[in-house]
């Protein structure tokens, strides 16, 4: 069975513009934006879909003792219910397939990458009232449970398994080489989730040409996003090429020169002379 397929134009259209009226909210749903990322890559993947991800999260939330304690209890709570009755946790397959970063494949498999199964831990937990929230380690995500005195992580990607502090910094310099800082233990804010979400399936279209369309809808979401490097226009410019779409492609690149010819005029005249070649492949 191949990757998932994006939605036709239309619903396409659709997902991007419910995509961006709730990244642009005052308070974003991270549930329902893994979710529309979801529908972007996945054309089976319709409202009725959508809803009933969100239901199955209310369900595994109703699973759990009710306040079972402290940060510690609420951690063990969790890993017994999502990565030992549920089998929620990944293996390094999981990184050679999009549907790893895709919320509601995740559901159904039980299987992801590390920060979407900590989205279903985030989600889950939060539901049943825990002091819950997601923790972007360099290289690896966790989910941390408590204020910062008191703060215990959890590992779902190793099913829920509670680290220890030397846990945490093995992580961390297996990643980057770098000690863990404390500035690292902090709450990871919802749409700094979902870029990271969108970073990991660019990464994965990169090294598959053949799967430019999933790059495309992917920088297209993260052009959404209330803030974005102003690069991603150039990375899009390059896919609309890449997949044919001379004009749109030249558009685009002429947008983005102008962006940077205040700050880099050798670039932004190259970045013209691409514009000026997509346009004459049409000939």
């Amino acid at each position: 069975m191949g990757s998932p397929r994006p939605p036709e134009p239309e619903r396409a259209a659709e997902v991007r513009r419910l995509f961006a009226e709730e990244a642009r909210s005052e308070r974003p749903d991270l549930a329902l934006l893994c979710l529309l990322v979801g529908a972007a890559a996945d054309g089976e993947l319709d409202e009725a879909g959508i809803d009933a991800a969100q239901i199955e999260l209310d369900e595994l939330a109703g699973q759990l003792p009710f306040r079972p304690g402290g940060p510690r209890s609420w951690a063990t709570a969790l890993a017994e219910l999502l990565g030992e009755r549920r089998g929620f946790r990944g293996s390094p397959g999981d990184y050679q397939r999009l549907e790893s970063s895709l919320l509601h494949q995740v559901l159904r498999r039980r299987r992801g990458l590390p920060i979407l199964l900590s989205v279903v831990w985030v989600e889950v937990a939060r539901r049943a009232g825990a002091p819950v929230y997601g923790v972007a380690l360099p290289g690896h995500f966790v989910v941390g449970f408590g204020p910062p005195g008191e703060q215990v992580l959890a590992d779902p990607f190793d099913g829920g398994r509670v680290l220890s502090g030397p846990d945490a910094e093995l992580l961390v310099q297996g990643a980057t080489g770098a000690p863990l800082e404390p500035s690292m233990l902090g709450p990871a804010d919802p749409l700094d989730v979902v870029v990271r979400v969108l970073n990991n399936v660019r990464a994965w279209a990169a090294v598959r040409p053949e799967r430019s369309d999933v790059a495309l809808w992917a920088v297209e979401l993260c052009l959404l996003m209330p803030s974005h490097p102003a690069r991603l226009r150039y990375e899009r410019a390059q896919l609309l090429v890449q997949r044919g779409d001379f004009l749109a492609g030249a558009a685009e690149l002429d947008a983005y020169a102008e962006v940077v010819t205040a700050v880099d005029p050798p670039t932004a005249e190259r970045v013209r002379g691409q514009a000026r070649a997509a346009r004459a492949m049409l000939n």
